[in-house]
């Protein structure tokens, strides 16, 4: 049992340093966010949560920002790919949905793992994204529900 917790310390270590090398050069969350994301006139950063933005290309550590506008996500890394002519390109993974755009936000568990939490966050155009790994799961759920105003459609 203690040889799989011990890859699972060291990522969530490795994510922490990560996280907080990038609060030392920015100097908030607030900061990380209005680098990223084109700000609206009075719109307020309201929580800020480490996590990851599951894809079809595995999971993404990031950060997940809720504002008064948006819910917003920003990979740590760069993704590397390459375009048709051969040539690396690199970019930054990132998503923005605002507020009204926002249909649910639910609570998933792994069947398989019921300890895996997952946030599900729909949109009124049927795109679903799934966010897992947080710290503490119901204080970022809490936080979306009163950011988006919507139902929850899970048990919990």
């Amino acid at each position: 049992m203690a040889a799989s917790l011990g890859p699972k310390i060291i990522e969530i270590l490795k994510h922490k340093l990560s996280y907080g090398a990038k609060i030392i050069q920015f100097g908030s969350q607030d900061k990380i966010f209005r680098k990223n994301f084109s700000i609206k006139e009075g719109e307020k950063l309201l929580q800020a949560f480490q996590c990851y933005l599951y894809t079809t290309a595995g999971a993404i550590a990031g950060l997940l920002f809720v504002s008064s506008e948006r819910v917003a996500f920003c990979g740590h890394r760069s993704i590397k790919t390459y375009s048709t002519t051969g040539k690396l390109l690199k970019f930054q993974y990132k998503v923005s949905i605002p507020l009204g755009k926002i249909n649910g936000v639910n609570e998933r568990l792994n069947m398989k793992r019921p300890s895996n939490k997952y946030v599900e966050l729909a949109t009124v155009d049927d795109f679903n994204f799934w966010f897992m790994g947080f710290i503490n799961f119901k204080k970022t759920l809490r936080c979306l529900h009163q950011a988006t105003n919507v139902g929850c459609l899970s048990n919990s």
